[in-house]
């Protein structure tokens, strides 16, 4: 019998209506875990451990009173420092906020997790202000990748994939504005859907940050999608809510009638490692094999592009670092307050505006390479898991994102994607393929992603 933080969420969920298990031993189980983990991989930032049982309690005897709040009541899950919950600090990854107060309220998605009576275990670690693919941090410290502690986790959803991996919990909530869930989850070797723009409300609302569940199966993933979907007000730019169930019909999927596109290179950004291209060309064959009709095409981006994204990157956080008094900036990560200095301490309005028009070709080309499509298929990240110390691969604040160039154009044109392990290296570090969908097929993405779960080869089992 698998042990309990083997279980899926819905695995959890049977056994909790069956009366086979309870919230509380989940919970202490998930504690345990932790105690176990945390010293080797420094994945939480805050860890409510009486908040937790008294919420699985409560869980425990709605579920013996039969009157689960839903399917998903008493499951453990995991949320981002930088998602507001109650009572909690979100200091975003900088000891620049170390003595940030505790929020009044939770943000949409924490919300949600409450009112379906998940067990929220505590607050995952992120780097500086959510601006490293990394899962190194001022105030958190490295957080490392359970697969091998040498390794980085990317971030900036890192102590969430960590999680993840460890088993701390079988759901877990990132955000990403440029493949800040897709990025862990290939190096971490788990699953993460970055939704559509809107999808799933968020609190404070821009351009490209989204909330996405990260897992270990598409599955529970999709579960989450049908709790934290649900609407909140607050979100000025969110989708009507269409009340999908996004777990129905994960299986329903008609590979014959679907067309897919590979894009094994993007032209721009780091070079793409011999064994990721591997993994991306084996999923695509596969999906051939299964009746798609895959045929490879070209890189919609430019390094014009590429740059004009970190320029608008580096103007924003140029602007929240020069807010801050002289003591507190001295606090930030120095790579951070190098990377959005050393060009933008020089920017002009024009210079903004030319960098945003960039973006905005980013997101007309994204959507125009999609459209003749059903998906496309690439790369996640273009390398392996690097070092675990570094702030980013190569280590250069001058040229700290061209690592992103696979992931960040669908922040900005809205697209649903998504990161699924395929397989391993050779040195047995996790390789996930990235499945794109049209704008707002969500539901469409985790058809296929399951799919893919299904063809891939024989995944290893979870480090212990």
């Amino acid at each position: 019998m698998a042990a309990i933080h083997e279980l899926t969420a819905r695995e959890l969920s049977a056994r909790y209506a069956a009366g086979e298990l309870s919230p509380v031993d989940a919970a202490r189980a998930a504690l345990a875990r932790i105690e176990a983990w945390e010293p080797r991989i420094n994945a939480m930032y805050r860890l409510n451990t009486e908040q937790a049982l008294d919420a699985a309690r409560a869980s425990d005897t709605r579920w013996r009173r039969g009157q689960a709040l839903s399917a998903l009541d008493g499951v453990l899950v995991t949320v981002k420092e930088n998602i507001y919950t109650r009572g909690d600090a979100s200091p975003i990854g900088t000891r620049a906020n170390e003595d940030a107060p505790p929020q009044a309220a939770d943000a949409p998605p924490a919300a949600r997790l409450r009112e379906a009576g998940c067990v929220i275990l505590g607050k995952t670690a992120m780097p500086d202000y959510g601006m490293l693919s990394s899962g190194l941090s001022s105030l958190h410290g490295i957080t490392r990748n359970p697969w091998r502690l040498d390794r980085n986790t990317s971030g900036s959803s890192s102590g969430a994939g960590a999680a993840a991996v460890a088993g701390y919990a079988p759901l877990h909530l990132g955000t990403d504005i440029g493949g800040s869930v897709r990025l862990p989850a290939t190096h971490c070797g788990i699953f993460a859907l970055k939704p559509s723009l809107g999808r799933v409300p968020v609190l404070p609302p821009y351009m490209g940050r989204v909330t996405g569940p990260m897992t270990r199966t598409v599955e529970d993933a999709a579960l989450l999608m049908n709790v934290i979907s649900r609407p909140d007000a607050r979100d000025f730019m969110s989708l009507p809510f269409d009340g999908r169930d996004y777990a129905a019909g994960l299986n329903e999927i008609e590979p014959r009638r679907l067309k897919i596109g590979v894009l094994a290179d993007m032209g721009v950004g780091l070079p793409v490692h011999a064994e990721v291209r591997g993994a991306v060309r084996a999923a695509g064959t596969a999906l051939a094999g299964a009746g798609c009709r895959v045929e490879s095409i070209r890189s919609f981006l430019t390094e014009e592009m590429l740059d004009g994204v970190g320029r608008f990157f580096e103007a924003r956080s140029h602007n929240d670092l020069a807010q801050l008094a002289p003591a507190r900036r001295a606090k930030v990560l120095p790579f951070i307050a190098e990377w959005c200095t050393y060009r933008a301490a020089k920017f002009t309005g024009r210079d903004v505006m030319q960098a945003y028009g960039l973006v905005m070709a980013m997101r007309e080309a994204a959507v125009a390479a999609t459209e003749p499509y059903d998906f496309l298929l690439s790369p996640v990240s273009p390398i392996l898991p690097y070092e675990a110390e570094l702030a980013a691969p190569g280590n250069d604040p001058h040229h700290a994102l061209p690592h992103i160039a696979f992931t960040v154009a669908y922040n900005m044109s809205e697209q649903p994607a998504a990161s699924v392990n395929w397989s391993a290296s050779g040195e047995g570090l996790p390789l996930g393929v990235q499945i794109i969908g049209q704008r707002f097929d969500d539901a469409g993405v985790l058809r296929l992603a399951r799919l893919v779960e299904e063809l891939r080869p024989a995944q290893r089992r979870w480090p212990e």
